[in-house]
């Protein structure tokens, strides 16, 4: 009796060893699971506080739109090419009637310039609602690129720009995609049609802010522009994620 009192008592003894060794790999198991979802959701956080509060300290409520800044701070601080702290943002929600172009200090947290700006003439009329990147369409093209050098053009004082988005962007060289200054895209040309004048896709500047502007963000600064385009985002390398919905 004694023998067998023994072995129940060793196989109860087991069996409460296995218990506590499965219970021990399901919670570990559930902790490794369910880390990833805790780590999105805190980065999530994370990125909209910051932004938020980039947008507050720079007082750019009732100027910017936020949709349009939060995208583009989130694609500036993934673009590590870049190598000056100055984002622009340009944003195609607006008419071209309205100041659409933002340069901002991203060190010294404030805006430098606000600006009318022109889009691509197959792009649409007063808004550009029609986006390409293909040569020979005369449309403006969306997301981010990198600034580089300057040159004296057919256009005065013009500014590369280099495409950094596969199939919505990368042919802006090609193309011939620069910055510049155009009497059509002076405010006065509003009064007279109703909207700015418009380009091949380039993103045309007053002549009279064309060198300042160009200036401030030429040679390594990151340059972004925006529409609410739903198949944009989904085609993004940069911004495909969750953290800019």
């Amino acid at each position: 009796m004694c023998t067998f009192a023994a072995a129940i008592s060793k196989g109860i003894l087991m069996l409460r060893i296995v218990i506590l060794l499965l219970i021990s790999i399901v919670s570990v198991s559930g902790a490794i699971f369910c880390q990833p979802e805790v780590t999105e959701e805190l980065s999530d956080v994370k990125v909209s506080d910051h932004c938020m509060d980039l947008y507050k300290e720079m007082k750019l409520d009732g100027k910017v739109n936020y949709a349009a800044f939060r995208q583009a701070v989130i694609g500036y601080s993934r673009i590590e090419k870049r190598k000056r702290e100055v984002l622009t943002l340009i944003d195609f929600t607006k008419p071209s009637t309205q100041e659409r172009l933002y340069v901002f200090d991203m060190k010294g947290k404030k805006m430098l310039f606000s600006s009318v700006v022109a889009h691509g003439k197959n792009s649409g009329n007063k808004y550009a609602t029609s986006f390409s990147n293909e040569e020979g369409s005369y449309k403006s093209s969306l997301g981010f690129y990198l600034t580089e050098s300057t040159y004296e053009g057919r256009n005065g004082y013009s500014l590369i720009l280099e495409g950094l988005e596969k199939g919505i962007n990368d042919h802006a060289r090609q193309r011939a995609i620069v910055m510049h200054g155009a009497a059509y895209a002076n405010p006065s040309v509003i009064h007279a049609g109703g909207r700015l004048g418009r380009s091949f896709g380039c993103p045309a500047v007053p002549q009279k802010l064309s060198r300042p502007i160009i200036d401030a963000i030429k040679e390594g600064s990151v340059l972004y522009i925006y529409a609410d385009k739903s198949d944009y985002l989904a085609q993004s390398a940069i911004l495909h994620t969750s953290v800019v919905m």
